[in-house]
């Protein structure tokens, strides 16, 4: 989990990371608003050259970006069914794949160029102001836990799927979830026993 992240050299790996949350904000505010495909395309070819900036080659960004086609082999043939298969339904469909498919590939570019102690000190310089209210500290291991633990549960996704097409097995959604969910709670437990050994279980 905590290994996600790519040493590197680049503009995007030197970069301070209240600069880089600043603008992955406005970014993903900017692509749910995108209404129209070219300006969506426009953004899919933006993050594709940032990728290239940064030095992150396919073989390190698929494992990040790919699992999300899964959800939306589910989600797309849903949002066409519910605007009863017309081409509006299609076209909204698929400004809503491209939406996730952008902002998850920008959100995976920020966890694959920021190191967890520059999203930690990220959090503590912004919250700094209101530390008399909040405790700045547990909200960057939070949001820092948070990040690197969306790529975790998309990887315990592929590795269900992989063992159920070895085994030839087929089924539901729901027998596709029951794992999924037991394997995220082990999980979560591990990372629990860590964080109360190292005295952050109060």
């Amino acid at each position: 989990m905590i290994g996600l992240y790519r040493p590197g050299t680049s503009l995007l790996h030197r970069a301070p990371s209240v600069l880089k949350l600043a603008v992955l904000a406005v970014a993903m505010v900017l692509v749910g608003l995108a209404a129209d495909p070219l300006v969506l395309a426009g953004e899919f070819v933006a993050v594709v050259a940032l990728y290239a900036l940064a030095g992150i080659p396919p073989t390190a960004a698929w494992p990040q970006i790919g699992p999300i086609l899964w959800i939306l082999l589910f989600a797309v043939p849903v949002q066409v069914l519910v605007a009863n298969g017309s081409a509006e339904g299609w076209t909204t469909a698929g400004l809503m794949a491209g939406r996730l498919l952008v902002a998850v590939a920008l959100a995976a570019l920020f966890t694959l160029t920021t190191t967890v102690t520059a999203v930690l000190e990220a959090f503590q310089l912004l919250l700094r102001p209101f530390r008399r209210w909040v405790d700045a500290d547990r909200v960057g291991l939070l949001v820092a836990l948070t990040i690197r633990c969306i790529p975790l549960v998309a990887e315990i996704v592929r590795e269900v799927l992989d063992a159920r097409r070895a085994r030839g097995a087929q089924g539901s959604i729901i027998a596709l979830a029951v794992p999924v969910v037991v394997r995220s709670l082990y999980a979560a437990d591990a990372i629990g026993e860590a964080l109360a050994a190292r005295g952050l279980d109060d």
